[in-house]
């Protein structure tokens, strides 16, 4: 049910697919371990060439890692470190194509060369996380990528409301 091979289409539409298999996994559940667990699970192995996919949840101080599928990852991030820092602190969707270029950047894996960090706010405004993908390939998000994603985080969001 849940497998790259289900995507079909223009990369739009995969997104779209990939929506509704997220709403279908959160449904129901509110609890933000399970969700993001899945979520994150879901993603890793729905879309090619990433190496890492997670959440860092926000812990009234810094960010602190969440589920995941990848490498082992840094466990705790200052909000002004780093491009989840920056995601976190702007509430502003980062897309870098070129991590080494970015300021402050945080080397969790070598490996790395492009990031997309979603920040996740909730109805009030309070910051809950970030959703934080890596790829090893360098520019791997594009426009289409950063809405799909959103979308997918924003379905996080809503699943604990």
């Amino acid at each position: 049910m849940f497998t790259s091979e289900s995507l079909s289409g223009p990369k739009p539409e995969q997104y779209a697919q990939l929506l509704e298999q997220a709403r279908a996994l959160v449904h129901g559940e509110r609890d933000r371990v399970a969700n993001a667990a899945n979520l994150s699970a879901l993603v890793y192995h729905s879309l090619p060439g990433l190496n890492w996919v997670g959440f860092y949840l926000f812990d009234g101080t810094e960010l602190v890692v969440g589920p995941f599928q990848g490498l082992p990852a840094c466990i705790r991030i200052p909000l002004d470190k780093g491009v989840c820092g920056a995601a976190a602190t702007t509430r502003q969707t980062q897309r870098i194509a070129d991590v080494h270029a970015f300021p402050g950047h945080i080397a969790c894996d070598s490996a790395s060369n492009s990031e997309l960090v979603v920040p996740l706010v909730g109805g009030d405004g309070q910051l809950i996380g970030v959703f934080d993908l890596d790829s090893p390939h360098f520019d791997r998000f594009d426009a289409d990528d950063q809405r799909g994603l959103e979308a997918i985080a924003q379905a996080f969001v809503e699943s604990l409301a």
